[in-house]
């Protein structure tokens, strides 16, 4: 899928589907999920899921290891640590080349950089640096879980990243386990913004347990 038609597809979908059809925000084991991609893959073929993507810390060895890309409902992804404006945040690439030279340089090159929370703090990327390989993949950036950074304009903070090149939000994922404790903005102010900016919307449950939802 090529990066037009991926976001042709993203802007087609809507909150009802990534309710029921679509989760474009899934970590397997080879980050700090508890799935295999293939456990991944066939519990989205058991709950008819239209459109799913694994998107591990700073690595795209779900997609290295196994052959799930062949599959038709899966959209390549990743989601890199990056820090902007003091704040540690997390921004999601997707319909990547995962040959893209470019993109490589941005990988971890540890297994800490894959699962260990603390360790990933000390190995934060450079935002626009990060947007700018994710659209020389021939990805689409999107900004992860944005009700869940502590800023006080959340406005102001999601225009500095449209400046240097995010095209997406995320504004649909539930609110619950880490990301329903670390709440700060509301999900109807991400969709206005998003709106305001003219910004992608996407959505996925973040999961990292034993079951899709």
């Amino acid at each position: 899928m090529n990066r037009e038609t991926l976001k042709k597809l993203l802007l087609s979908l809507n909150e009802n589907d990534y309710t029921k059809n679509a989760d474009l925000h899934i970590h397997s084991n080879e980050s700090d999920g508890k799935m295999s991609p293939l456990e991944i893959v066939e519990q989205a073929k058991n709950k008819n899921k239209k459109y799913i993507a694994i998107a591990d810390h700073n690595n795209i060895d779900a997609y290295l290891s196994t052959n799930i890309l062949a599959e038709d409902f899966v959209i390549p992804a990743v989601e890199f640590d990056c820090f902007h404006k003091g704040i540690i945040i997390h921004i999601l690439g997707y319909g990547i080349d995962i040959d893209n030279i470019e993109l490589k340089t941005l990988f971890t090159k540890s297994s800490l950089g894959k699962r260990n929370n603390l360790y990933r703090l000390f190995h934060l990327r450079n935002p626009k640096d990060v947007i700018s390989k994710i659209k020389q993949a021939g990805g689409i950036a999107v900004l992860a879980h944005p009700a869940c950074y502590w800023c006080f304009d959340i406005d102001f903070f999601i225009k500095s990243l449209v400046d240097i090149g995010i095209e997406g939000i995320e504004a649909y994922y539930p609110y619950n386990g880490f990301r329903g404790i670390l709440k700060f903005h509301k999900k109807d102010t991400i969709k206005q913004t998003a709106d305001k900016y003219g910004l992608i919307k996407t959505g996925g449950s973040d999961s990292h347990g034993r079951k899709l939802l």
